[in-house]
């Protein structure tokens, strides 16, 4: 996990810009990956103890490519599910973002949101909860309860109706829906969510501790920045870094279908699109800076753990892939983290592997919560925060996607046969049926790598050494130790079958990690491959 400092002049691709004046530093941000931990008691608390409050701000569809953390999935739904819950995606069964996916759907409401670490937080530790913003893409279809369901554990609520807008959108208001138009003084979506959200701390109990968790639509499409800001960035364009329009050799058939290079008409749209992206982020700024000058002017600050990241991360022309997510690679599985608050020094910097099945546990952690008490995969890194020395800590985590697809031929790209979606009009298309993939992340003192598997006739195997390649050029799944290979694949089936304490077992280059190749091979002497599940409902 690394904490990385904020850029003075211009927002990073990973954070928010303004800090309040005379405030104290806030750490820069961590790697990162999401699960929750466990409350301590009123009762058990010290006499004029004061439980810290926490801030959890999360953007869509940010990345990160300096730094920043990890997350289990690379899409809005799976993602935001697995911060809610602290689990993997195969232990929340949130897959893609449709209904049928799971996402905001019955089953979500019945068997996940009760467990959620925001319905932890309210129900047992006796926060104040407060919602502002996007929360699952499906949230408010009809046939799942519409704007009038309010998700179980939170004191205020005010939802966007389904996915990322700024402008004629609709929020749900405690459950009952209020209209936007496209008037930027009231109706600018990033505006009215720092708005609500300095109105719940004038008007809050003081008597509780609260939880605040906002998400802004930005930098999420259609990229709609505020008047003031939509002139930002003339000069600014998509990164040209080494795997910028360059052709995915021995990669995932996806990944080569993909034309290289782009054409011109491409590469002005997506560095467009980044242009915009880093506009719609000036007011999520804004956001930040009023929202900490608040709790400042207020007597909160110092009380107040504060919690900036994203759901996924994005890429703009790698591998000639123009613009979108769901792949494996960094750029679009890492998402920025920063992090300040009581205890916390500024300007920490530590490579400990985090996920965003962290988050929960960590902020049950600091309300003083058991993780033994939940179903959570993900760790508490508040010992990581606060400078804890010879702790011991994971090196793997686990990435998983299932790809979507059309059934019938998609009318941009008539030479490729059904399956496929996301397509740009020069026929290159971005997610596919059997772009099922499930990866092991692994970080430790002497390995940086990732080894991935497709669901697919081939099981197609990607494998990375990121110490050598960091922008994931070469696949050296063909050429690396077929012992370590051997061991990467039993981890990466472990790890998709693991529940809970299970998850946080050891990686194959921990001292405790035990291997058994026997464990390798079926009756027929083949070598096992860990299939995905096609009905996870």
């Amino acid at each position: 996990m690394r904490l990385l400092s904020l850029a003075p002049d211009r927002p990073r691709r990973g954070g928010p810009r303004h800090l309040p004046s005379g405030s104290p530093a806030p750490p820069p941000p961590l790697l990162l990956l999401l699960l929750l931990s466990g409350c301590l008691g009123v009762s058990g608390a010290a006499k004029g103890y004061r439980r810290p409050n926490v801030v959890l701000l999360l953007a869509d569809d940010q990345d990160e490519v300096l730094g920043g953390m990890y997350v289990p999935s690379a899409l809005c739904c799976p993602s935001r599910a697995s911060i809610l819950t602290g689990k993997y995606p195969h232990n929340h069964h949130v897959v893609n973002n449709t209904l049928e996916g799971n996402c905001s759907s019955k089953s979500w409401q019945k068997i996940q949101e009760p467990n959620t670490f925001p319905a932890i937080l309210r129900s047992v530790c006796g926060y104040q909860t407060f919602f502002a913003g996007k929360y699952l893409n499906e949230y408010g279809a009809p046939d799942a309860g519409g704007l009038g369901h309010v998700p179980l554990g939170w004191s205020y609520w005010y939802a966007l109706e389904k996915n990322s807008k700024y402008y004629n959108y609709t929020l749900s208001i405690n459950g009952k829906a209020r209209k936007h138009g496209e008037n930027y003084s009231v109706d600018y979506l990033t505006d009215v969510l720092a708005n609500v959200s300095l109105d719940f701390l004038d008007y809050k109990s003081n008597s509780e501790p609260f939880f605040m968790m906002i998400s802004t639509p930005a930098p999420h499409s259609p990229w709609t920045a505020a008047p003031q800001y939509q002139n930002a960035f003339q000069n600014i364009f998509a990164p040209r870094n080494k795997n910028f329009n360059i052709h995915g050799t021995n990669k995932h058939w996806l990944i080569r279908q993909a034309k290289t290079p782009m054409t011109n008409s491409s590469i002005q749209f997506l560095d467009n699109a980044f242009r915009k992206r880093w506009q719609t982020l000036l007011s999520v700024d804004d956001l930040v800076e009023k929202l900490v000058k608040r709790l400042e002017f207020n007597g909160e600050l110092n009380n107040t753990y504060i919690f900036y990241t994203s759901d996924n991360g994005y890429h703009t022309g790698q591998f000639s892939l123009p613009i979108d997510k769901r792949q494996l690679y960094e750029f679009d599985i890492k998402v920025p983290l920063l992090v300040r608050g009581p205890g916390i020094k500024p300007n920490q910097t530590t490579k400990m592997l985090v996920a965003n099945i962290d988050l929960g546990p960590t902020i049950l952690d600091i309300a003083g919560y058991s993780l033994n008490k939940t179903e959570m995969d993900g760790m508490s890194f508040l010992p990581i925060l606060k400078g804890a020395r010879n702790l011991t800590w994971r090196s793997d985590v686990l990435v998983e996607y299932q790809g979507e697809g059309r059934n019938v031929t998609d009318p941009t790209c008539p030479s490729l046969s059904p399956g496929v979606s996301q397509c740009f009009p020069d026929c290159v298309c971005e997610d596919a049926y059997n772009n099922t993939y499930a990866c092991v992340r692994t970080m430790s003192e002497l390995w940086n790598l990732q080894y991935c598997e497709f669901d697919d006739q081939e099981v197609f195997v990607e494998v990375y050494n990121l110490t050598a390649d960091p922008h994931q050029i070469n696949n050296i799944a063909k050429s690396i130790d077929p012992e370590l290979l051997g061991k990467m694949n039993y981890r990466l089936m472990m790890l998709q079958s693991c529940s809970g304490p299970t998850c946080r077992t050891p990686g194959v280059f921990d001292p405790g990690y035990r291997f058994d190749p026997r464990l390798m091979f079926s009756n027929h002497g083949s070598v096992r491959t860990r299939r995905f599940s096609k009905h996870l409902l």
